[in-house]
């Protein structure tokens, strides 16, 4: 493999340890006085070693085990960052394991500075620290041993959790040797390997999750219990932006298990001892809406707003070149608008939390993406110190996004509740509450515009976006947002694409509406993706040029594209036709740092029944640490974005949300999804996210597939309007 090298993110580094002869290595930040007393409490209890910024454990039962800081939803990260420190330690992977770690600045994203996982940033952000942290523990084992048998360390190995005197033929294991590292020096930059010596990144090595996953044993947060624990549902407005006037809970109070009905400024809570019983009494609770506060917003408006936005300039965004120029002098111009609903996340565990709030503390149980935030909002809303909140992050079934929603609209609402009832609660939002009135992928209009010389060469290309901005109610917005364009929004589209064109522009239109928009898995690239690259298949066509050789002309001085695009056009047999009545159709797109690219082979028969019989996909995200989770997350990404390409669409009626579950809001069932062959690609890059970059370019690629089989370019979605979905 190749020498691959980043800049230190952070002072590195202590050791600490207790009486039990732990040994503990982590970035080194000053303890927090709360962490040290509990450290001190639990030390002289039980004589383990505790630290607030723990990573790494090593115990004298020879077990190593990775605190991890990030929330563990499915993509596979209690597995990659012990992967990333047990190659360092040199540690037996069999007696490696996981341990999900407490909410606490030791333990915030070293790019976004907040406890969150998002933004397919958890691998590149942690490869250099986590391998940091390895390093140093292998080098203060190894210091003990020199000292135990007063040996050069120099002529000392490691391997399999052991150190190995290579000249006096004896060994210990580091559970031996933990209590005597403790106290020693500490490298602040240790010696890293080469990569060509990496013995655990890069083997597809079995999930450190799956085992507690396949047998029951693991806890989400819809498991979680608390003694004398109550159940609460909410009955929330129709309308986003609605309020209550009034309600009457005569009915609701008569059902058995219903506790208490509480007024909360989301909405009306009843609280009951189980979870159907406070159903049921929300079933038969009276509410009076106020028949002024709330947006009347419907689809059908919305998409005739967006039209006319089209015509009308927008921000400028970006500007290469003269494409005012250029269309004055062009031979052919080609022109298409687009047009994509809002979406919903739809994870399969539900929305929810645990909350057990007490004067002086509170402590909260979540399955969340971002614990550093919901702790943030919990002390404000109780007036309480950070060190005060102890939010607990759960293995968390599916976020997408969602359960980062900087409104922490159902968290809010547990402390609400559990604030009125003085009583531990869990809430639950049922799927409807979140469908109907959760945060969305926002809808997203887009023009585009190319002209074409005499020859066929496209010499400019124009977008014009309409999306409302996910980042302008977030605290990164007075970061991100400049000149009035949000970076979110044009994302993925003609503003950074990888295309030679000489001449482009981009510019944007932020609509405002009280529906609320929010990150989903590839954000903006969800949308200008699909818009790039569909239109970027119209141009080869125009073009007469083959999709794969047009795309190849514009990527000069690109060979990572270069790369991808000839890995998935090889491993579909590009060159050669498929089967008789099947199309190809391609994408090519970067996101997170990563190049994807997707053929999907589909037909479509007379009847416009649309099948879909394989996706190849390529990628590029570095160097890879483990291959069947790349792969899995390519899969998966596919999957999620193939539900939302045939069946996805949050529509609004008078500004009540027409979807509800399932039912109305349907996934890619098991026969409708396709054969996915992943190609991996040998990269020299350093490693690059995965989680959202399947997600993005798998649309297109099929509808540039039902292109070449019917010549219908479509350029709305959900495909389930133009085409019957077998």
């Amino acid at each position: 493999m190749p020498t691959l090298t980043a800049p230190s993110r952070r002072t590195f580094l202590q050791i600490a340890a207790g009486a039990g002869g732990g040994l503990v290595a982590a970035f080194y930040l000053p303890p927090t006085p709360r962490f040290a007393q509990a450290a001190a409490t639990q030390a002289a209890s039980t004589g383990t070693a505790l630290q607030p910024n723990v990573f790494v454990r090593v115990t004298p039962d020879n077990w190593v085990t990775v605190v991890i800081g990030h929330t563990e939803m499915g993509q596979g990260a209690s597995t990659v960052l012990p992967m990333m420190v047990a190659e360092e330690l040199d540690a037996d992977w069999q007696r490696v394991r996981w341990e999900q770690g407490p909410t606490a600045p030791e333990f915030a994203h070293p790019i976004l500075h907040s406890q969150l996982t998002g933004g397919s940033l958890t691998t590149p952000a942690q490869f250099m620290p986590q391998r940091q942290a390895g390093a140093a523990v292998r080098a203060v084992l190894v210091a003990a041993a020199a000292k135990r048998w007063n040996v050069d360390a120099a002529t000392l190995r490691t391997e399999r959790s052991r150190v190995i005197d290579t000249k006096g033929s004896r060994s210990a294991s580091y559970g031996e040797l933990a209590a005597e590292a403790v106290g020693l020096p500490v490298p602040e930059k240790p010696v890293l390997k080469d990569p060509k010596d990496f013995t655990i990144i890069g083997k597809p090595l079995p999930r450190l999750d799956g085992p507690a996953k396949a047998d029951g044993s693991a806890i989400f947060g819809i498991d979680v219990y608390v003694p004398n624990m109550l159940t609460a549902v909410v009955a929330h407005a129709p309308l986003f932006g609605g309020k209550a006037r009034g309600f009457d809970a005569t009915k609701t109070k008569a059902v058995p298990g219903v506790v208490q009905v509480v007024e909360i400024p989301t909405g009306i809570a009843v609280v009951a001892k189980d979870f159907w019983a406070a159903k049921k009494g929300r079933d038969v609770l009276t509410v009076d809406w106020d028949p002024v506060l709330g947006e009347r917003l419907s689809s059908d408006d919305q998409r005739i707003a967006y039209q006319k936005l089209l015509d009308v300039p927008g921000m400028p965004a970006k500007s290469v070149g003269d494409v005012s120029a250029a269309t004055k002098t062009a031979a052919r111009t080609i022109t298409g608008d687009y047009f994509l609903p809002y979406l919903a996340h739809a994870p399969m565990e539900p929305l929810g939390a645990v909350v057990d709030i007490r004067p002086d503390r509170a402590e909260l149980w979540i399955s969340t993406q971002w614990p550093g935030g919901n702790q943030d909002v919990a002390a404000e809303m109780l007036g309480l110190k950070k060190e005060q909140v102890t939010v607990h992050t759960t293995l968390t079934g599916g976020g997408f996004g969602r359960r980062s929603f900087p409104g922490h609209d159902f968290v809010r609402e547990a402390i609400q509740i559990g604030q009125a009832t003085k009583a531990p609660v869990k809430l639950i939002w049922t799927r409807e509450d979140d469908i109907k009135g959760g945060a969305y992928r926002p809808a997203a209009a887009a023009r585009m515009t190319a002209t074409l010389d005499a020859k066929g060469t496209v010499t400019s290309i124009a977008n014009r976006i309409v999306v409302q901005s996910i980042i302008i109610t977030t605290p990164f917005a007075k970061l991100m947002i400049k000149d009035g364009i949000d970076p979110v929004s044009v994302e993925g589209s003609a503003f950074d694409m990888p295309y030679a064109i000489p001449n482009s522009a981009t510019d944007l239109h932020t609509p405002d509406y009280q529906v609320p928009v929010t990150w989903m898995r590839s954000v903006g690239h969800s949308f200008n993706a699909f818009i790039k690259e569909t239109f970027i298949d119209d141009l080869a066509h125009a073009a007469r040029q083959d999709p794969v050789a047009f795309r190849r002309g514009l990527l000069t001085g690109k060979p990572r594209f270069l790369t991808v695009l000839d890995a998935a056009a090889k491993a579909a047999g590009w060159s050669t036709p498929p089967e008789k009545g099947v199309a190809r159709g391609l994408a090519l797109h970067e996101s997170y740092g990563a190049v994807v690219a997707n053929i999907v082979e589909a037909s479509v028969s007379a009847t416009r029944q649309l099948t879909i019989h394989r996706v190849v996909c390529a990628i590029d995200c570095g160097l890879v640490i483990n291959p069947d989770l790349v792969k899995a997350q390519m899969e998966s990404g596919i999957v999620f974005s193939l539900s939302s390409a045939l069946f996805g669409e949050i529509t609004l009626r008078k500004g009540v949300v027409d979807q509800g579950n399932f039912d109305d809001y349907p996934l890619v069932r098991m026969h409708q999804t396709p054969k996915i062959d992943v190609v991996l690609i040998d990269s020299r890059e350093p490693p690059a996210g995965a989680g959202e970059p399947g997600a993005a370019c798998i649309a297109p690629a099929l509808g540039n597939a039902i292109f070449a089989a019917t010549g219908e370019r479509i350029r709305t979605l959900p495909l389930k309007h133009h085409l019957q979905i077998a």
